[in-house]
């Protein structure tokens, strides 16, 4: 069961607010009979709910997993024509938007979704969902500057920190460094290592909570199954 403003709001007629001015209106039928009471619940797969007159339905929700490129924009169209992840959807996916971003240059696990309370759960800090990334970093480096990235580093007036860090590859001319991050802060990689005067050559996001990049080829998407997102809201 659900409560109607939502049930327009998943169904993309108005917001939750202006879903209930819709509904105090008088614009909103259930079964056939008109409803004006706020926090009327219904159940999608049995009420028929109308709003003027025309039939409303709830749209399906879709979560896509997709390893993004480097080289494309995490949106739909881009003024200086660079390429986006639009073009690596179906065209009929049209009403997805990404749940957080991976910069321009960043490549790797990147969800999308139509569910907004899917995405605000997977983004918010408060959730603390944890995201991987395995960083390449150009020259040698100190591994001691990885404790300061997990006690915290002020860039900008802004706190940056990592909840965990590990040299996966160290090397002469250039090491691979996992970041988990759980706030998601814009470029928090990357300002980390730039805050410690070390350049990334490549930075992939690897793994959001317990779902893994694993297999997928770079452009490619799967959607995903229904074990990985009740994981994914269990943890929350």
């Amino acid at each position: 069961m659900v409560r109607l403003q939502k049930f327009l709001a998943d169904a993309g007629v108005a917001s939750r607010r202006a879903g209930e001015q819709i509904i105090l209106s008088g614009r909103v039928s259930v079964n056939g009979e008109v409803v004006q009471k706020l926090g009327t619940k219904l159940d999608p797969a049995h009420d028929t709910v109308a709003v003027d007159g025309q039939p409303v339905r709830a749209k399906k929700k879709l979560y896509v997993a997709l390893h993004k490129p480097r080289g494309y924009l995490c949106s739909r169209q881009d003024p200086d024509e660079r390429r986006t992840i639009g073009e690596l959807l179906p065209a009929e996916w049209g009403n997805l938007y990404s749940v957080g971003r991976l910069d321009y240059q960043s490549e790797g696990l990147l969800f999308l979704t139509n569910d907004g309370s899917f995405c605000l759960k997977l983004t918010h800090p408060r959730y603390g969902v944890r995201k991987t990334y395995l960083a390449t970093i150009e020259g040698r480096f100190e591994p001691s500057v990885l404790k300061g990235f997990r006690e915290g580093v002020k860039v900008d007036g802004e706190l940056l920190r990592a909840e965990s860090t590990r040299v996966v590859s160290p090397g002469p001319s250039c090491s691979v460094v996992e970041v988990v991050l759980t706030e998601g802060k814009n470029r928090e990689v990357r300002r980390l290592f730039e805050a410690a005067n070390l350049t990334v050559s490549r930075l992939q996001r690897v793994r959001i909570g317990p779902v893994r990049l694993g297999e997928l080829k770079p452009g490619r998407w799967r959607t995903l199954t229904e074990s990985e997102i009740e994981s994914l809201i269990a943890g929350l």
